[in-house]
């Protein structure tokens, strides 16, 4: 599968459903969701239990999602809707088949209990007194989570659980938001050590109550550096990239990778030549933030040779003189005639490719010319000697000729330079012209040598290029500035084109004394790259407008809120620095998504976006989603960057990136746990020492030192040692990663309070 991909979805019809209505029928509709979020929704086909629905939607993919589902739900009128079942098809079973899935799948039933979603934030201590040692686990509050209850929302409480013991909070009334804030302490009991578990539950009058969700702080894992091996390497590598680039921190993350492989490389001939996972997340920062700029520089000439087709064929041995014909000789065509004939196409494509990349220092992004920078000052502290002078070049020029212009050239569809994969006559000059760029990149360094002989016609150019590729990297490296941008943000959608419009209900600016249905008037919306205008009518030249460039937030708003589905959220910030919140809604889901896709879009290059926002709204002096009494109050759940439908060129979303890599190591742990860490006691595996001698001055380095040394001890989950040691509720990568960043940024000391993803309840 494309790094990111669109997937056409096709929901055809149902047969043999189950009667949900006392008419013993169903009014029967269909939603399709990418992991969690819910990207599509047909018509409700009225009593019938054999619907015809014919629809068909191009969803897009993350990359790496998990799983995409279709649930088959009966519309009620009062009440919720009930679910009739579900498919879930998951990525390997789409991937597994290029020609897709085109036939009748069995429904499974749903469990409410592994229908959960959200997260609880906690803070864990392990305290000692004359009494002995009691855990104090402070409950502090919830988000997103599973709405159980007819109104679309739950009654929330948490449960402790510590070996025999458990504790609970006070119960949360109509809210996935909760806010607790309370402090529950378990004495330590007789026995062995036991795992910290927390439970989340939906307090029913009448009835059990519902399960939202199960957080284990006691899940041993992997050790990091141990999984970037084998097949998950590049994987790994992206996710991390992209984690970093998120926050702004791929700079000292791709230095710090890049100084530890230089530091153990003794042969600077093998420097950065192996996939390791150095090597990997710098192809991968490049293939994120380099895109843009590839396509530049090599389109052009890409599709001149998908549209001229010109035969080419410098090796004898691949020689097809009966195809020559296209080629005009005087007299009978031979191996000479064919040589100097491919020699002049090879150069005529050559040419413009070495002029733009020597020109295009000041296109090249910030980003990258200081990834150089730091790379090169890197292998030149390492390998001073005048024999390596060509090291510091090569380090770069591997990079980016061996590892990024050429793939680009040899397989242009999977860097979206063409639509199509090529035909073997331009594939072959596709490889012939890779080959050489692949030999410039190499900086002349093994020209004439192996078994390619038959290139020595090209030598004389290569020669010529090699000397103002030089050139091009002092160039490309003498960049000022040290910090580094946060990301690769960049405008998607340009300035004057509309990308999007039509009719949406917008809600009149603090409506007092109306009916929610008449708070929302029908304008005519149009985005474009610039602003986001609406009018009465689309022929009305009366026009407001909110600037694109002042969008801090696009986000979903639940209906609770207003007692309305399809509601969407625009959070703007004008020069005083004050928020406002435009909602809109929309006619289906479909429409919404559509919309959130191209909203967000459209300001994924602005500064200061909002980390969280309230999903609900301030109504009756208070917040619908978490019952803050204060307008101003903190956002109660996090924001989104990623789109849901339609094109979108790599979209950045840390959050999900780093619970991706936990995912991948905690599935990786039992493969990874060796027979050295099995019986490892506590004390052999000793800390980084300037963390041992309680040092807060150290630097990016030392970071990861930490990082690795506590999934070290994570990864002795099953030594009873462990569970004693005040380290034990930081087993989740993603409060280390983050960690990181909170170190990288304000140097503060550490403070053991983590989000944690509820899991499913176990049988």
């Amino acid at each position: 599968m494309a790094k990111s991909s669109s997937l056409n979805v096709r929901v055809v019809e149902g047969r043999a459903l189950p009667a949900k209505d006392v008419s013993g029928s169903s009014d029967p509709y269909c939603i399709v969701k990418v992991d969690d979020e819910v990207v599509a929704r047909t018509a409700t086909i009225w009593r019938s239990l054999s619907p015809f629905w014919g629809e068909e939607y191009t969803v897009h993919l993350p990359l790496d999602f998990h799983h995409l589902a279709f649930y088959v739900l009966d519309e009620d009128t009062v009440g919720h809707d009930d679910i009739i079942g579900k498919i879930s098809l998951s990525r390997e079973a789409i991937t597994a088949d290029p020609r897709g899935i085109d036939s009748w799948i069995n429904l499974s039933h749903v469990d409410p209990d592994a229908e959960v979603q959200g997260e609880i934030c906690l803070a864990v201590q392990m305290l000692e007194d004359v009494r002995g040692r009691c855990l104090r686990c402070h409950v502090l509050q919830a988000r997103d989570l599973a709405p159980r209850d007819i109104s679309g929302t739950s009654d929330p409480f948490a449960r402790v659980f510590w070996g025999s013991q458990s504790l609970e909070t006070s119960t949360i009334k109509k809210t996935r938001f909760p806010h607790w804030d309370e402090v529950l302490e378990l004495r330590e009991m007789p026995g062995p050590p036991s795992p910290l578990r927390v439970e989340l539950w939906d307090w029913d009058m009448v009835g059990k109550n519902d399960f939202l969700g199960m957080e284990d702080a006691a899940s041993p894992l992997a050790v990091l550096e141990e999984l970037t091996s084998g097949d998950c390497r590049q994987e790994l590598a992206t996710k991390l990239v992209k984690l970093f680039l998120g926050q702004g921190l791929a700079g000292p993350f791709l230095d710090y990778l890049t100084r530890r492989e230089v530091a153990r490389t003794t042969d600077p001939n093998t420097l950065f030549r192996s996939n390791s996972l150095a090597s990997k997340s710098m192809e991968q920062f490049l293939k994120l933030v380099g895109m843009p700029y590839l396509h530049e520089v090599l389109r052009p000439v890409i599709n001149r040779v998908f549209e001229e087709k010109k035969y080419m064929e410098l090796d004898p041995c691949k020689m097809d003189l009966g195809r020559t014909r296209r080629i005009s000789f005087k007299g009978a065509p031979s191996e000479e005639h064919v040589r100097e004939a491919s020699l002049g196409l090879l150069t005529g494509y050559l040419e413009p490719i070495v002029d733009t990349i020597v020109g295009s220092v000041g296109r090249c992004p910030p980003a990258i010319r200081l990834a150089f920078k730091q790379l090169r000052q890197c292998v030149e502290e390492r390998f001073p000697q005048a024999e390596h002078k060509d090291v510091k070049n090569l380090a770069i020029s591997g990079f980016l000729f061996l590892r990024f212009f050429a793939p680009a050239i040899l397989t242009p569809k999977l860097f979206d330079l063409r639509d199509q994969h090529a035909d073997p006559q331009t594939r072959r000059s596709l490889l012939l012209l890779a080959k050489a760029v692949q030999s410039i990149g190499n900086l002349g360094q093994q020209l004439g040598q192996g078994k390619e002989l038959w290139m020595a016609p090209l030598h004389p150019f290569l020669l010529q290029s090699i000397s103002r590729v030089r050139d091009f990297l002092d160039q490309l490296v003498d960049v000022d500035g040290k910090e580094e941008p946060g990301g690769p943000a960049r405008a998607l959608v340009p300035p004057s084109v509309t990308v999007r419009e039509g009719y949406l209900l917008k809600r009149k600016e603090e409506p007092a004394g109306l009916a929610t249905r008449f708070a929302f008037k029908k304008r005519y919306f149009r985005l474009s790259g610039e602003m986001l205008s609406y009018s009465r009518s689309p022929e009305c030249q009366t026009r407001s407008s909110l600037p694109v460039s002042h969008i801090r937030a696009v986000e979903r708003v639940d209906e609770g809120a207003f007692q309305l589905p399809h509601v969407m959220q625009v959070v703007t910030q004008d020069g005083a620095g004050a928020l406002h919140t435009t909602y809109l809604q929309c006619k289906n889901v479909n429409e919404l998504n559509q919309w959130l896709s191209a909203l967000r879009k459209a300001s994924a290059p602005n500064p200061d976006k909002l980390a969280a926002w309230h999903p609900g709204a301030f109504r009756s002096a208070h917040w619908t989603c978490c019952h803050q009494a204060e307008r101003s109050a903190a956002g109660c759940s996090r924001t989104h960057s990623a789109v849901t439908l339609g094109d979108w060129s790599d979209p950045l979303d840390p959050d999900a990136e780093t619970q991706m890599v936990y995912r991948q190591l905690l599935l990786g742990r039992d493969r990874l746990r060796t027979p050295e860490t099995e019986g490892t006691e506590l004390g052999c595996v000793p800390p980084p020492c300037w963390l041992a001698s309680g040092s807060l001055s150290f630097s990016d380095g030392d970071v990861f030192q930490l990082i690795v040394w506590v999934l070290k001890l994570a990864c002795l989950g099953s030594n009873p040692g462990l569970a004693t040691h005040w380290l034990c509720d930081l087993g989740r990568v993603a409060y280390l990663l983050y960690l990181s960043f909170l170190i990288w940024k304000i140097r503060v000391p550490i403070v053991h309070t983590s989000w944690g993803c509820p899991k499913e309840q176990m049988s």
